[in-house]
């Protein structure tokens, strides 16, 4: 594979980059195209600058690459990491940030949220969180993972200080690509975590941007490229339709699951508190069977994550969201 060959993903590359920029409200100097949600939290995670006497507040229910990993940085550093957690499901928008609010203090340096929880569907204020850390002077990392191409997403309007996404979920794209998002004016202030070809000197590192976060070695970059078309692919539907399509299908998932005798939901039924996750229980039946029956009796793909999962998204139906809850109903009437 030649460098004259291998030269054409450069410009597919910053293709690529303009337009998650667009899609995304930010600048191409603030993304960085990564491997995944996992590479872009621990980027964040050991970039930052931390010490002893310094706190980290998580929200409990963070994927484990921004909840663990916190957990193994403090023991290097002697910083603390505390969690919030909220009642199951919450009650209004207000008790979550109440919550928040009492977690931090005068040794909060950073706040490590979940747009949407994969636990639990539960969906975060982040929008009021990021302002009410920005006016503490606290910095504020979102893990996006589930709201990276479900929802409307405007990193300018959010406030976040960084923003992590994966886009082989709702995203609709390939595997082994993700997005960092990093404020513009918060770029200088976190290290890398690998250091390789294109890293140079502060004047030269500053004006790449959040660049100098995939110095990654050899990539996929077909993969990287295909972050563009997905773009393409998503803006031809509209953010604003897709999102709209997504809660339609999440509360008509909720609704009819939620009339089913034993079923409790995880998930919050009022918009303003989730998005396209949706977790439920049954009384007394363990929920990996449930999830495993439906697999092999149905052919309907869930999770077995905080309960039984379902994530409708655009491309699904009405019809398939009636097929599932009927398919749901012989799983418990057998179990």
């Amino acid at each position: 594979v030649s460098f004259q060959n291998r030269a054409k993903f450069d410009l597919l590359r910053e293709e690529a980059r303009r337009k998650l920029a667009a899609y995304m409200g930010a600048s191409e100097d603030e993304i960085a195209i990564v491997r995944n949600t996992s590479e872009a939290n621990n980027l964040i995670v050991t970039g930052l600058e931390l010490k002893a006497g310094d706190e980290v507040v998580v929200f409990d229910q963070n994927h484990p690459t921004n909840n663990v990993a916190w957990d193994v940085r403090a023991k290097r550093l002697g910083f603390t990491v505390k969690r919030v957690s909220l009642q199951n499901p919450p009650g209004s928008v207000e008790e979550i940030l109440g919550a928040f609010r009492a977690a931090v203090s005068a040794r909060t340096r950073v706040l490590a949220l979940t747009d949407v929880s994969n636990t639990t569907g539960v969906r975060l204020p982040s929008k009021e969180l990021c302002r009410m850390a920005g006016e503490r002077g606290i910095y504020t990392h979102v893990d996006g993972a589930q709201t990276f191409g479900a929802l409307s997403v405007n990193l300018r309007e959010m406030g976040c200080d960084s923003y992590a996404g994966s886009a082989h979920k709702w995203f609709l794209g390939p595997k082994e690509a993700g997005l960092l998002y990093v404020r513009q004016g918060r770029v200088g202030q976190i290290w890398p975590s690998v250091v390789g070809v294109g890293w140079g000197n502060k004047a030269e590192t500053t004006a790449r941007g959040a660049r100098k976060f995939e110095t990654l070695g050899q990539r996929d970059d077909g993969a990287v490229s295909a972050m563009g078309t997905a773009v393409d692919f998503l803006d031809v539907i509209g953010a604003a339709r897709i999102e709209a399509r997504v809660l339609e299908l999440a509360a008509a998932m909720k609704g009819e699951i939620g009339k089913m005798p034993g079923a409790k939901l995880r998930t919050p039924v009022k918009a303003e508190l989730s998005a396209g996750v949706c977790v439920f229980t049954f009384d007394g039946i363990d929920s990996q069977k449930i999830y495993e029956a439906l697999y092999a009796k149905h052919g309907i793909a869930g999770a077995a994550t905080g309960g039984v999962r379902f994530c409708p998204h655009v491309y699904n139906t009405q019809e398939e969201i009636e097929r599932t809850v009927s398919a749901l109903r012989q799983v418990i009437k057998d179990a």
